[in-house]
């Protein structure tokens, strides 16, 4: 644990309220970004921030000062947020029950979010037809997007590997983009 931390513990701990509100003032903006990460509101991160620092209060005696105060406290905030979650419980509905509206009743339908049982066969297709117009291209544009977009290599990379100027690397590579545009047109959708 940091010397200071230490210090503002135990004095803390004797029930200092000034030395926990020194510990308040160095970890109010960690805590509450760790908060606000779990729960993505303004409002209620500072509200429970400001638990987490009263729960921390009401416990510091039970702090083992062999750890690290930060650490700690943060467990504290996280499971306050945990906590949160789960009063915070979300109404249900039955995805087959019917929804009345005014005088009738109608049936919920939801889209299939699945791919669909030719999804895989399409790709693979469209896959077959992009590596087909790749091979097509001339030797320096193919290479320069092989190495741009299957080896994922920097311009930068690609200019010293081909020994070629940076703008004639990026010049191939544009070039080679138009030119599967216009091979691929009409056929990918």
């Amino acid at each position: 644990m940091k010397r200071d931390d230490a210090a503002l513990v135990k004095k803390a701990k004797a029930g200092d309220g000034k030395a926990y509100d020194e510990l308040v003032l160095l970890y109010k903006d960690a805590v509450y970004s760790i908060i606000y990460r779990m729960v993505h509101n303004k409002q209620e991160a500072e509200d429970l921030s400001q638990e987490a620092f009263i729960k921390a209060y009401n416990s510091i005696n039970s702090f083992n000062e062999e750890y690290a105060f930060s650490t700690w406290l943060f467990k504290i905030a996280t499971n306050n947020c945990i906590d949160f979650f789960r009063k915070r419980k979300l109404k249900t509905y039955s995805m087959d029950q019917t929804v009345k509206y005014k005088d009738e009743e109608f049936q919920q339908e939801y889209a299939d979010d699945e791919p669909t049982v030719d999804h895989d066969m399409v790709a693979s297709e469209k896959s077959g037809m992009i590596r087909k117009a790749i091979d097509e291209l001339p030797e320096k544009y193919r290479t320069a997007i092989i190495l741009r977009h299957h080896e994922e290599r920097s311009y930068e990379e690609i200019a010293q590997k081909l020994n070629l100027p940076l703008g004639t690397v990026k010049a191939r590579i544009f070039r080679a983009r138009e030119m599967l545009k216009k091979s691929l047109q009409g056929i990918l959708t």
